[in-house]
């Protein structure tokens, strides 16, 4: 008996020290459970570390997206830039040209008048408004000075101009080389001019003369005005000191009419 309890305490402190169970059966069992708790841990931080993974690689995505978005977007900028100040009218104006000129067309082939069917399209406001305008814009800005006076009738001279194209080939095969003359070129007082030239410069000559002598800012003539005057120059002094003294001759000249001057 002593030997048996003996042995007995002996295999109890073994497996109290080796922490297993005395049941063979149950400690298979720990195992597997410690296994399988070990594989769940395993499983999940794959499953954490893939869905990092798979973040990062979209947070690098839409970097690369960015920065080719932002790249194209300054090398559109870089292109506005380096285009005229005007640009965008001209394009306007352009793709404006060509609707209407792509308007005309299919008017022409459904055989309807491209001005009638315009105005059809434009609504009663906005007619009265460019009616409107037109009023308000004056073709004749008047004398502004002597440089634009001088621009002016230089446009306006150019404008009536009409080129003679045939003569133009003749005095070129005429002159050669000498046409576009250099530094060594002696071609002055050469060139004589043709008797329509010579014609067409006095006509407009004469309708220069013409026309300058049918403009006049004579004013017009009151007939209920004052008789103040004996002559047109007696008339023309007497304006300008009304002009200038008017005001502190006013009284005197009413008390002279009323006859109450002193």
């Amino acid at each position: 008996m002593t030997t048996c309890s003996s042995v007995h305490c002996v295999t109890s402190d073994i497996q109290s020290e080796d922490f297993l169970p005395a049941n063979p059966t149950m400690a298979s069992c720990f195992e597997v459970s410690a296994s399988v708790t070990d594989e769940q841990t395993e499983c999940a931080a794959s499953q954490k570390r893939e869905e990092r993974l798979r973040k990062f690689r979209e947070l690098h995505f839409k970097r690369n997206e960015a920065r080719k978005l932002n790249h194209k977007e300054v090398v559109e900028e870089d292109k506005r830039l380096k285009l005229p100040t005007n640009w965008e009218a001209k394009k306007a104006r352009l793709e404006w040209e060509l609707m209407t000129d792509e308007k005309k067309k299919e008017c022409a082939a459904k055989g309807e008048d491209y001005d009638r069917v315009k105005l059809l399209e434009i609504s009663a406001e906005d007619a009265e408004r460019w009616e409107r305008k037109k009023k308000k814009k004056n073709p004749d800005p008047g004398f502004s000075g002597y440089a634009e006076a001088q621009l002016r009738q230089y446009q306006r001279l150019t404008k009536q101009i009409k080129p003679d194209m045939d003569g133009y080939e003749r005095q070129r095969e005429q002159c050669g080389e000498d046409f576009h003359p250099t530094s060594n070129s002696l071609i002055h007082g050469t060139h004589i001019p043709s008797k329509e030239g010579i014609d067409r410069m006095v006509e407009d000559v004469e309708k220069q003369i013409e026309k300058r002598a049918k403009y006049s800012r004579r004013r017009a003539y009151n007939d209920d005005a004052d008789i103040d005057y004996i002559n047109e120059r007696n008339a023309k002094f007497n304006k300008k000191a009304e002009r200038f003294y008017g005001k502190y001759t006013a009284e005197i000249k009413q008390n002279l009419e009323r006859g109450t001057a002193v």
